[in-house]
């Protein structure tokens, strides 16, 4: 083997070696300096550090606000009205040495899974606590709940090397077999409504159709009564213009009335009358003026 090449190999070996023991810590990460599984340092600052080629190893975790979101979980509100509800955490690993301590090889997955098994029992626990309702949880006053929750987590949390932010319910739900339950009872209460609705509707009309009906009768009523005096007066002006006329000329008046009854009686297709000679129908006839008449 030459000379120049012996240089070339070592020149490479060197290179290796400065590569291998320089890394770069991003502003968004934290890293740990491992050797044999052990931690060596932490990094938090952003920056170039070196570290021990082939003996030790660099481990990155996002310093960023994570979030999570968990499986859906049934609760028991203290009105025994079983919800189901799904939660969204954000977090941030606030000292990555204890993380990894507590997650070991498994990194944000199994740090996931442990907050989690936090966070399940403390919604269980608060939303079933004594005064809370299922109507509390589906109200605005439910911010409060959420507090709690998210302060129980944070202390909880801290165990793994964590820092809850926050903890948010993202839904409430009926369980699938209390749902026909539900929609039934809702049903029925609005063809209650409905059928309120319509008997206060059938109520008011009845008591327009009677107020009409009443106006009818009293509009009726007062034309009748109008219509009678008119009818009266006329009448008493008709019988007043007779009694003045009979007064007036008595024999004319009755030489009058005769000859309307006579045509009156043999009008149109009637051109025959049977009658008795000694009906009072000829006394006008009969009589000395119906005499000089004829």
């Amino acid at each position: 083997m030459t000379k120049g090449t012996i240089s070339l190999i070592a020149l490479f070996g060197a290179v290796f070696v400065i590569l291998s023991s320089v890394f770069i810590v991003d502003e968004r990460e934290k890293a740990l300096v491992l050797q044999f599984g052990q931690i060596k340092s932490v990094k938090e600052e952003p920056g170039l550090y070196f570290k021990v080629p082939l003996l030790q190893e660099v481990v990155t975790y996002d310093d960023r606000i994570l979030a999570l979101d968990t499986q859906a979980i049934e609760v028991t509100p203290s009105d025994d009205r079983r919800l189901v509800v799904d939660a969204f955490a954000r977090y941030r690993i606030s000292d990555v040495e204890q993380f990894r301590q507590a997650v070991g090889v498994g990194g944000l997955r199994a740090g996931d899974a442990l907050l989690e098994k936090i966070l399940n029992p403390v919604i269980r626990s608060v939303l079933g606590s004594d005064g809370v309702t299922s109507n509390t949880i589906l109200s605005a006053d439910r911010a409060s709940l959420m507090t709690r929750i998210t302060s129980q987590a944070r202390a909880k949390a801290r165990s793994l090397g964590l820092e809850v932010v926050d903890v948010r319910l993202k839904q409430t739900n009926l369980p699938e077999q209390n749902l026909d339950a539900t929609f039934n009872r809702m049903r029925a209460e609005r063809e209650r409504e409905a059928a309120d609705e319509i008997a206060r509707g059938e109520e008011a009309a009845l008591r327009v159709r009677a107020q009409a009906d009443r106006t009818v009768v009293e509009l009726v009523s007062e034309a009748q009564k109008t219509a009678d005096i008119t009818r009266g007066e006329a009448d008493a002006l008709r019988n007043a213009i007779f009694a003045k006329a009979y007064g007036a000329d008595a024999e004319f008046f009755e030489f009058r009335r005769s000859l309307d009854a006579y045509e009156n009686s043999i009008k149109g297709s009637n051109s025959t009358l049977v009658i008795n000679p000694d009906s009072p129908f000829f006394d006008y006839l009969k009589s000395d003026a119906g005499a000089a008449a004829n």
